[in-house]
């Protein structure tokens, strides 16, 4: 059984949990992005932001996309519409 990700939104730092979406943990590519990206995620995320090349990074439990600028490619955080980071806990089950 896959372990499923869960995104958490808070609506402040002091606030409790806002609104939280569990789906199974899609598959990866080889350079690391989620291939096929849950709705529940498309329709958090703000606009102008890349979503076809979207991973998890484990350090901070967060949702970080790559943004390719005039100069360099580098990975931000994905955000909501609002400015709130996408961040993610694994469950298993």
């Amino acid at each position: 059984m896959r372990p499923k990700i869960c995104c958490l939104l808070f609506t402040t730092l002091v606030s409790s949990l806002a609104l939280s979406a569990c789906t199974e943990m899609p598959a990866s590519s080889e350079q690391g992005f989620m291939t096929n990206l849950p709705e529940s995620i498309v329709a958090m995320a703000g606009p102008n932001q890349d979503l076809t090349a979207v991973r998890l990074e484990p350090e901070d439990g967060c949702l970080w996309y790559r943004h390719v600028g005039p100069v360099e490619t580098t990975m931000l955080p994905l955000r909501t519409a609002d400015g709130r980071p996408i961040c993610t806990k694994v469950v298993e089950g």
